[in-house]
């Protein structure tokens, strides 16, 4: 009798099982949603929720790339500095009535881009430990821009309203930063789950030695991997930067590699390599996002949001550990 019972509830234990490991991460989202509502009934106002989601695009530009290069099994600490570097490529040219804007906005990316092959080259020619290449590689980056604008902070052509929209403009009540995002988070999770591409970023960051004995171009795979996560934080820094039209080369993109590493971790992404979904990353950042924002709400110090962010971190790699176990 009770094997017979035990039997009917394992399908709906097997479902409920399920839905967590596939899904968890929007449960989350949900439940700390429910609770900031609890706690600040402002949170929920469809006003701030935009301004939440407007606020989570820039992070979740860089976070879409940085997705990839931890997947392989690599990480990425030059993002912000990629941010800064690019940023200032882009509003030099953009300041100048005689380049289009389209050849500053093409220049940014491309420097962007550049950067992460360099990282890319570096890792994978070298054999160096990626987070020692990224950050000396970044620290270099935003030095030779520091260089480039004498240490000065730089304002744009704020005329420019086309330039402008990108960053503050709405398309209906969606932010037109948010609409990039999601528009990111499609072609990337597409290419993640149904190309071949996708099929090799996992399997580097699964057993690297098994897929070179697959064929597959390992080196060439993180380089390409790299290079779109230098793409995604010049990207950001387009986002970034168009809202205000202004950009202090020494401060700009501060931190914003470890908030877009700690919404990868959040979202279940293994730093080990293999595992990883585009949702669920997309999740991750509305929930530091989300947190950040309660914080703010609630009259918490900023001070403490690093303490809360590596809280964060913390968790969720200790969990990665127990599902592993």
């Amino acid at each position: 009798m009770s094997t017979m019972q035990t039997t009917k509830e394992n399908p709906a234990l097997r479902f409920a099982k399920f839905v967590w490991a596939e899904h968890s991460i929007i449960i989350v989202t949900i439940v700390i949603f429910l609770a900031a509502g609890i706690l600040a009934p402002r949170f929920i106002q469809p006003s701030n929720i935009i301004v939440i989601l407007r606020q989570a695009a820039i992070i979740g530009v860089i976070a879409m790339g940085m997705n990839y290069v931890i997947i392989t099994g690599g990480i990425d600490l030059s993002s912000g500095h990629i941010v800064a570097t690019s940023g200032a490529v882009l509003i030099l040219l953009q300041s100048n009535p005689n380049v289009p804007l389209i050849v500053a906005i093409l220049a940014c990316v491309a420097v962007g881009a550049a950067i992460g092959m360099v990282n890319g080259v570096i890792v994978t020619q070298f054999r160096v430990p990626a987070f020692i290449v990224t950050l000396a590689v970044g620290i270099m980056a935003r030095s030779l821009a520091l260089f480039l604008v004498e240490g000065r902070a730089l304002t744009g052509n704020r005329d420019d309203l086309i330039f402008r929209g990108i960053g503050t403009g709405s398309i209906g009540p969606m932010p037109i930063p948010l609409l990039i995002w999601i528009g990111l988070a499609l072609i990337l999770g597409f290419v993640l789950n149904y190309t071949k591409f996708g099929t090799y970023i996992f399997s580097v960051g699964g057993n690297e030695q098994a897929s070179k004995y697959s064929g597959i171009s390992v080196n060439r795979t993180k380089i390409f991997a790299y290079m779109l996560t230098g793409f995604c934080a010049a990207l950001a820094a387009l986002l970034d930067i168009s809202r205000t039209v202004t950009i202090a080369v020494p401060t700009a993109g501060s931190m914003y590699e470890f908030d877009a590493i700690t919404a990868v971790v959040v979202g279940g992404t293994a730093l080990s390599g293999g595992r990883g979904k585009t949702l669920n990353v997309f999740f991750g950042v509305i929930i530091i996002t989300t947190v950040s924002n309660l914080m703010a709400m609630l009259g918490l110090s900023v001070l403490l949001r690093g303490f809360v962010q590596g809280a964060v971190i913390l968790v969720a790699v200790l969990l990665q550990r127990r599902e592993a176990a």
